[in-house]
C-alpha cells in the first residue's frame, strides 16, 4: 500500500544495519586495544583509554541507541531490546575506561576515615575501579547469551554475534585480573566484526532490494513455536491493553533486562567487593536510562502500568546509585548512619512498591514475584535500618530481583516473538474483574459516605508524576538545619525524582499534546532543583544567611505562578488541586528559610501533607488508567470553562461519516459505487479506495495522490471464499497458506488471469495489478470488510501523496487529500504506523515465496508460517 519511497519504507527501513555496525566498530576497537597490549606487554596511556572510551560512547553506544529507536518504531521486539541494551554495554565500558584514565587515583582509592566498618570479611578481594566493572560485565553476559538464544528463533546470523559478544565480555573480565586473556577476548572480537559486517550487508542488501539477497536472515535455526504451546492463562490480563498494539514494540524486554543489570551490580556492592561506588554508579546511570526509554514506550504503547513500573525502578536505582557514591566517596559509614536515620524518602518506595504488588495481582504470578522482591528491596533500603545489618539484606534482595527478572527477560523476549505464552509465567491469582469491584466498592463508600463525584479520568503518566512529587516530599523532610551529611544524602533522593523524573513526565506529557499536563512538572521540577541547590547543597555552594537574595525573588515568583497552577488546577480535578495549594504552603516555607524565619515543624507538616496526597493521586490515577473507568476518586473540576463564541469550524471539504454507524457506512458505498474515490479505513493505515467496477476511479486514484503509472494497485476482498468461488488455478500450497495469513496485514502476489472477472472486478481488469499478477489481500478490520460486502472488490492505496508519510488518522486524510476525495470514513487512529507486508506467491511451488516489502508482519514471521505450511503440505 505504501510506496517505497515513503515514510514506512524509508524511516523504518533495517535499523539492524546501523546496531551490527555500532557492534563492529566497537568490537575491532577493543580488538586492536587488546592485542597491542598483549604484544607490548604495555598498558594503554591514560589519552589511549580516554579516546577508547569516547568512540565506545559514541559509536557503541549512540548509534545503537538510535537502532534501537528505530527497531521499536518498526515493532521488532528483539532488536530495539538488544540494540539498546548494547548501546548501554558499550557506553558503560568507554565510561569505565574514561574514568579510570581520568582519576587515576580511583585505582588505589582508600575508603573514607571511619569507614573500616564497610570492609567485606578477611580473605575477600577489594576491586579497583576498572575492575569493578566485572559486575557490569557478568551481568550483561548472562544477558548476552540469552539475547543470542532469543535471536535463533528469528534469523541464524544474530545468534553468532550475541553469543560472540557473551564470549567476548567474559573474557574482558578475566582480562582485567589477568592479561591473558587478552589474546582470547581479541580472536572473539574479531568473529564479532566478520558476522556483524556480513549481517550489516545481508541486511542492508535486504533493505535495498525489499527482499534477501544473502542467507542468514528470514529464517530462524529453529521454530519459536517447537519452546512450548502456548498456555492457558495469558501473561496478557484483562484490562490491560484492549487490542493488540503494534504501533511500537513491546518494551517489557527492555526493562526487565534493565531490572537484571542493576541488581546485580548492587549485590556485587553490598556483599563487599568495591572500594567505591564510582564505576557502578555510571553503569546504573546508564542502564537506568534505558529503563526510563522502556517506560516512554510503555506509554507510547498507552500501556499505564509498565509506564509507571518501569519509572519507578529506573528512579529507585538511580537514587540507590547516587546515594551510595555520596556515601563511599565522600562520607564515611560511621559519620553517615546518625544522618541517615532522619531521612524518610525510602518509606515512600516502599509504598509505591506496594502499590505496583497491588496493581499486579489480577496479572500472571511471575508478575507478582518480581513486585513482591522489590518490596523486599525497598524494605532493605529503609534508612532507620542500620547498614551494618541492611547491607546483607540489600544484597540477598537484589540477588532475587536479579534472578526473577532474568527469567521474566527470557519470558517476555520469547513470548513477544512468538505472539503467544510460549513461556509459563504462572496464572493470574485474581481474576481481573474482582479486583475491579474491589476498587468499585471503594470507590461507592467513599461516594455515599461523603458525596464526592468521581471526576475526570486520568492520563497513563499522571501516577508517575505523582510519584515523582511524593519521593522528593517524603525526602525533603529534614528533622533539622543542621545536619550536613543528611543533607548531602538527600541530594540524590530529592533531585533525582523531584527535577529529573519530572522532567522525564515533562517529555512524556508534551508526546502526548498535554499543555497544561507539561508545564506542571516542568514547573514543579525547577522549584524541586532550586529546593535542592538551596537547602540540601547550599552548604557544599557557600549559599547562606547574607546570599539569599536571589532565592528570596525566586520564591516570590514561584508563588505567583503556582497560583496560576492552582487555578488552572481547580478545572481538572480536587487531588489536583490539593497538591497544588499544598505547593504553595511550601513555596512559602522556602521563603521564610531565605529570610531565616522558618518555622520547621509546619514545613515537615506540608512536606507529609504533600507525600499522603501524592500517594492517593498515584493510587487512583494508575487505577483508574489501567482499567479505563474512575474506579477511585479523585474529585470534580471545581471551575469549568464555557466557551463564550459559537463553533466556527471551516466546513468539510468532503463527505465524513462515522464508521460506527450504519448510515455512514452507506454513505460511503453509495459513494463508491456511482465512481467516487474515498478514503477508508484499513486494518493497517488509511487507503484510498475505488470499486473494481468503475476503470475511471481506479484512474482518478492515480491522479489524486499523483502516483507513478508503472506502480500497481492491489484489490481488497472480504473473504478468501469470494476467491474459492471465482475457480482461480491456485495449488493446495498456496490455499493453504492463505488460509494461514488471511485475513491479516498481509497481502499475497499471484498470477492474474481471467477468473477476475468472476470475482468481481469488471471493467477494472486492466487497471489493476500488472499485466501477469494482481496482489490480494482479506483485511482484517469488520468495518472495512462489511464495506466491501456492499460494495464488492476495492482497488486500494495509501491515503497520502506519493512518496509522503503514511496517514495514520482520518484527519490526515481529510487535511491532505479531502479537497480531492468524494468521502472519508472516520475510524480515528489507524492500528498500524505501517503499511501491509507484501508476498510474493507466483513461485510458491517451485521456489517458495519471496518478500517483496515488509511491512506490519515482520518478514521472519510470514518465513515461519510458510515453512510450517510447506511441512504440513508436503
Amino acid at each position: 500500500m505504501a510506496s517505497a519511497e515513503g515514510f514506512a519504507a524509508v524511516f523504518y527501513s533495517e535499523p539492524g544495519v546501523l546496531g551490527l555496525l555500532g557492534n563492529v566498530v566497537s568490537a575491532f576497537l577493543l580488538c586492536l586495544q587488546n592485542f597491542a597490549v598483549a604484544t607490548t606487554g604495555l598498558g594503554p596511556r591514560a589519552a589511549e583509554q580516554v579516546l577508547a572510551g569516547v568512540h565506545l560512547i559514541l559509536i557503541g553506544g549512540f548509534v545503537q541507541l538510535l537502532a534501537g529507536f528505530l527497531a521499536f518504531r518498526k515493532y521488532d521486539h528483539l532488536g530495539g531490546a538488544a540494540f539498546l541494551t548494547f548501546s548501554a554495554l558499550w557506553s558503560s565500558y568507554g565510561a569505565t575506561k574514561v574514568l579510570s584514565a581520568t582519576y587515576p587515583s580511583l585505582e588505589n582509592t582508600t575508603l573514607p576515615s571511619g569507614n573500616t566498618s564497610q570492609l567485606p570479611a578477611a580473605g575477600t578481594a577489594l576491586l579497583s575501579a576498572s575492575q569493578s566493572a566485572v559486575a557490569g560485565l557478568v551481568a550483561y553476559i548472562a544477558i548476552s547469551f540469552i539475547l543470542a538464544f532469543c535471536s535463533a528463533t528469528v534469523n541464524y546470523i544474530m545468534p553468532f554475534i550475541f553469543g560472540a559478544i557473551a564470549l567476548a565480555l567474559g573474557f574482558e573480565a578475566v582480562a582485567l585480573f589477568g592479561d591473558w586473556a587478552l589474546v582470547v577476548s581479541g580472536v572473539l572480537e574479531l568473529g564479532i566484526v566478520v558476522c556483524g559486517l556480513y549481517g550489516a550487508v545481508a541486511l542492508l542488501l535486504k533493505g535495498i532490494t525489499q527482499r534477501y539477497v544473502l542467507p542468514g536472515f528470514g529464517h530462524p535455526l529453529f521454530n519459536v513455536l517447537l519452546l512450548g504451546s502456548a498456555q492457558k492463562s495469558s501473561s496478557k490480563a484483562l484490562g490491560e491493553e484492549k487490542k493488540k498494539n503494534t504501533k511500537y514494540a513491546e518494551p517489557m524486554a527492555l526493562g526487565n533486562i534493565c531490572d537484571t543489570v542493576s541488581p546485580f551490580i548492587f549485590a556485587f556492592y553490598f556483599f563487599g567487593y568495591m572500594k567505591t561506588f564510582c564505576v557502578g554508579a555510571a553503569w546504573i546511570s546508564i542502564i537506568s536510562s534505558c529503563q526510563l526509554l522502556s517506560s516512554f514506550y510503555s506509554y507510547l504503547r498507552g500501556d499505564g502500568y509498565h509506564t509507571t513500573k518501569f519509572g519507578v525502578h529506573s528512579l529507585l536505582w538511580l537514587v540507590m546509585s547516587w546515594e551510595e557514591l555520596v556515601l563511599t566517596a565522600f562520607l564515611g559509614l560511621p559519620a553517615a548512619q546518625d544522618s541517615r536515620l532522619g531521612m524518610f524518602g525510602a518509606w515512600f518506595f516502599l509504598a509505591t512498591a506496594c502499590l505496583l504488588f497491588l496493581m499486579s495481582i489480577h496479572k500472571d504470578t511471575l508478575e507478582m514475584l518480581q513486585n513482591a522482591s522489590f518490596i523486599l528491596l525497598t524494605s532493605a533500603f529503609i534508612h532507620q535500618i542500620p547498614l551494618p545489618g541492611a547491607r546483607p539484606f540489600l544484597g540477598a534482595a537484589c540477588s532475587l530481583c536479579t534472578a526473577l527478572s532474568l527469567y521474566a527477560t527470557f519470558a517476555s523476549l520469547i513470548n513477544s516473538i512468538g505472539e503467544k505464552a510460549l513461556i509459563p509465567v504462572g496464572a493470574q491469582a485474581v481474576p481481573s474483574s474482582a479486583l475491579q469491584a474491589m476498587l468499585g466498592a471503594v470507590h461507592t463508600w467513599l461516594s455515599r459516605s461523603k458525596d464526592i463525584p468521581s471526576g475526570t479520568g486520568a492520563a497513563v503518566p499522571d501516577s508517575l508524576f505523582y510519584i515523582c512529587n511524593g519521593l522528593a516530599a517524603a525526602a525533603a523532610v529534614q528533622g533539622g538545619v543542621g545536619d550536613p551529611g543528611r543533607q548531602q544524602l538527600s541530594i540524590p533522593s530529592v533531585l533525582i525524582p523531584g527535577a529529573l523524573g519530572q522532567l522525564f513526565v515533562c517529555r512524556i506529557q508534551v508526546q502526548g499534546g498535554k499543555r497544561f499536563g507539561s508545564v506542571l512538572p516542568f514547573c514543579y521540577a525547577a522549584f524541586w532543583a532550586a529546593w535542592t541547590w538551596l537547602r540540601l547543597a547550599g552548604h557544599l555552594l557557600d549559599i547562606g544567611a547574607g546570599n539569599t537574595e536571589g532565592f528570596t525573588a525566586g520564591s516570590v515568583a514561584f508563588l505567583v505562578l503556582n497560583a496560576f497552577l492552582i487555578i488552572l488546577a481547580s478545572s481538572f480535578n480536587v487531588v489536583l488541586l490539593c497538591l497544588t495549594l499544598a505547593m504553595e504552603l511550601l513555596i512559602i516555607c522556602f521563603l521564610l528559610f531565605t529570610l531565616e524565619n522558618l518555622p520547621l515543624p509546619f514545613e515537615i507538616v506540608v512536606l507529609s501533607i504533600i507525600s499522603v496526597v501524592c500517594f492517593y493521586g498515584a493510587t487512583a490515577s494508575l487505577t483508574n488508567c489501567m482499567f479505563g473507568k474512575d474506579l477511585l476518586v479523585m474529585g470534580p473540576p471545581l471551575l469549568t470553562v464555557q466557551s463564550s463564541r459559537r463553533d466556527r469550524e471551516d466546513p468539510l471539504p468532503c463527505v465524513c461519516p462515522k464508521s460506527h454507524l450504519t448510515s455512514g457506512l452507506r454513505t460511503i458505498a453509495e459513494l463508491l459505487n456511482t465512481g467516487a474515490v474515498c478514503g477508508v479505513p484499513t486494518d493497517t493505515v488509511y487507503a484510498l479506495a475505488a470499486s473494481c467496477k468503475h476503470p475511471q476511479a481506479i484512474e482518478k486514484v492515480y491522479r489524486i495522490k499523483d502516483r507513478p503509472q508503472e506502480k500497481p494497485i492491489c484489490i481488497f476482498i472480504s473473504n478468501l471464499e469470494q476467491l474459492r468461488a471465482a475457480a482461480p488455478p491456485i495449488s493446495p500450497l498456496l490455499w493453504e497458506f492463505m488460509e494461514n495469513v488471511y485475513p491479516g496485514g498481509i497481502g499475497c502476489i499471484i498470477q492474474k488471469g481471467e477468473w477476475l472477472k468472476k470475482l468481481g472486478v469488471g471493467a477494472g481488469y486492466s487497471r489493476v495489478g500488472t499485466q501477469d499478477s494482481i496482489m490480494i489481500r482479506v483485511p482484517d478490520l469488520t468495518v472495512l470488510v462489511h464495506l466491501i460486502d456492499m460494495t464488492g472488490p476495492l482497488a486500494i492505496t495509501s491515503a497520502n501523496p506519493s512518496g509522503e508519510v503514511d496517514s495514520t488518522h482520518h484527519d490526515m486524510v481529510i487535511s491532505r487529500l479531502g479537497h480531492k476525495l468524494e468521502g472519508v470514513l472516520c475510524d480515528g487512529e489507524s492500528d498500524e504506523v505501517v503499511a501491509s507486508t507484501v508476498v510474493n506467491c507466483t513461485k510458491i511451488d517451485e521456489s517458495g515465496i519471496t518478500i517483496v516489502r515488509e511491512g506490519c508482519i515482520p518478514a521472519g514471521k510470514v518465513m515461519q508460517i510458510f515453512e510450517r505450511v510447506k511441512n504440513r503440505v508436503v
